[in-house]
C-alpha cells in the first residue's frame, strides 16, 4: 500500500480569523483543528494551529470514479493549503513509480485544483466575504508514503519525476537529504518532493513539510510585494521631487507616513511566519523540519524580505530627514519676516 499527497499552497492576502471561522463555518465540512499525534505535547508548538477543512471526493473527469481525497487548511497568516490525497485502491494494484510518473510535476492536476479552490472560496465567503486569491501564485510540493523501502526500487527516479540514468552528483544530492529516526524508517525531501517511508501514518512529518512550504510561500509573497512598495516609493518620491519646493513637504510627510505603516505591518507578519512553529525537544523532527526549510532555501527568499525591508526603512530615514530640514528652513523664514516686521513697525512708529 502506498499513498501520494499532491499540495498547493495559495495565498489569500488577509489575516484569517479561525476562532470565527469555526463558528461561522458548516459542520459538514469535518471542522477540526491540526493536532501532532505522535509527539509529546509540548515538543511542537504552534500558537495558532490551522483549520482543516475536508472538501470531500473528487474524480480527474466527469463519469470517472473518485481519484483522490481532498481537503485544505487555512492558516491565520493568509495561507491556504488544498491537498489531494491518492491512495492505492484495493481493487486494482499499481506500483507507486507508475503513479507518480503519471502525475510527475502534478501534470494534469492544475484544473482540479482550481475547482476546489473556487469551491473553498464560496465556502468562506459568508465568513469572510470575497477573497482575493490568485490562482497562478502558488505553491506545490509532493509527498510520497510507503510503509516499506523494498516498495520502490529507485528513490531518486521517483523524486525527480524521470527515468533516467542520473549522474552520481545529482543522486548524491538527492540523498544528501535523507533523515532516519530508525532501521525501519527514513524520510527524503528535496525541492518539490518528498519521500517517508514509516510503518505508521506519518501524519505529523507530512504536517512539518507542509508548514515549511506555507512558510516558503509567505516569504515569497511579501518579497513580492516588498519589491511594488518599493517601486511606488521610487516613483511617488520622483514626482515629489519635481513639485514646487513649498509644496514637497506634504508630499514628503504622507510618502513617509506610509512607509512607516507598511513597515510596522509587514515586521508584524514576517515575525508571524517566523514563528509559525516551534519545536523544541524532538530531534528527529527538528531535523526534517530544518533540512526541508534548507532545501526550500527559505533563508535566502528571508534575507531579501529583510534587505528590502532596510531599503525601505533608510528612504523612510532620509525622507524624514528631509522633512525636518524643510520645517527648519520654514521656520527660519518664519523669524527672519517677524523679525523684519518688528524693525519695520519700529521705524514706522519713529518716524510718526
Amino acid at each position: 500500500m502506498y499513498s501520494i499527497y499532491f499540495y498547493r499552497i495559495f495565498e489569500t492576502q488577509m489575516e484569517i480569523d479561525l476562532a470565527l471561522l469555526e463558528r461561522e463555518l458548516p459542520r459538514s465540512h469535518s471542522l477540526s483543528r491540526s493536532r501532532f499525534s505522535r509527539v509529546k505535547t509540548k515538543s511542537i508548538l504552534m500558537d495558532s494551529p490551522p483549520l482543516l477543512v475536508n472538501l470531500g471526493s473528487v474524480s480527474m473527469d466527469a463519469g470517472q470514479e473518485d481519484s483522490f481525497q481532498a481537503q485544505a487548511r487555512i492558516y491565520d497568516i493568509g495561507s491556504i493549503s488544498i491537498c489531494l490525497i491518492f491512495n492505492e485502491s484495493l481493487k486494482e494494484k499499481t506500483f507507486i513509480e507508475d503513479t507518480a510518473m503519471a502525475f510527475a510535476g502534478q501534470k494534469g492536476l492544475t484544473d482540479t485544483f482550481t475547482k476546489l479552490l473556487n469551491s473553498l472560496e464560496e465556502i468562506l465567503k459568508p465568513a469572510l466575504g470575497s477573497l482575493e486569491i490568485d490562482s497562478n501564485f502558488y505553491e506545490d510540493y509532493t509527498i510520497y508514503q510507503i510503509k516499506e523501502a523494498g516498495q520502490i526500487a529507485d528513490p531518486v527516479a521517483l523524486l525527480m519525476g524521470e527515468k533516467a540514468a542520473f549522474s552520481e552528483q545529482i543522486r548524491a544530492q538527492v540523498m544528501g537529504n535523507r533523515l532516519s529516526y530508525s532501521q525501519d524508517d527514513f524520510a527524503l525531501v528535496t525541492w518539490d518532493t518528498a519521500l517517508i517511508c514509516d510503518p505508521e501514518d506519518p501524519g505529523d512529518l507530512r504536517d512539518l513539510i507542509e508548514f515549511a512550504n506555507v512558510q516558503l510561500l509567505e516569504l515569497r509573497y511579501y518579497d513580492s510585494l516588498l519589491s511594488k512598495q518599493m517601486e511606488n516609493m521610487y516613483d511617488d518620491i520622483e514626482q515629489a521631487g519635481s513639485r514646487p519646493a513649498y509644496s514637497r513637504v506634504g508630499r514628503y510627510r504622507r510618502i513617509t507616513s506610509t512607509s512607516m505603516r507598511f513597515i510596522a505591518d509587514i515586521t508584524e507578519v514576517t515575525e508571524k511566519i517566523d514563528n509559525l512553529i516551534k519545536i523544541t525537544e524532538d530531534i528527529y523532527y527538528a531535523r526534517v523540519y530544518q533540512a526541508t526549510l534548507g532545501v526550500l532555501r527559505t533563508d535566502q527568499w528571508r534575507k531579501s524580505v529583510n534587505r528590502k525591508l532596510q531599503v525601505i526603512q533608510q528612504n523612510y530615514s532620509l525622507l524624514s530627514n528631509e522633512v525636518n530640514i524643510q520645517h527648519s528652513n520654514i521656520l527660519e523664514w518664519i523669524i527672519i519676516i517677524l523679525i523684519a516686521l518688528e524693525f519695520a513697525l519700529a521705524i514706522l512708529q519713529f518716524l510718526r
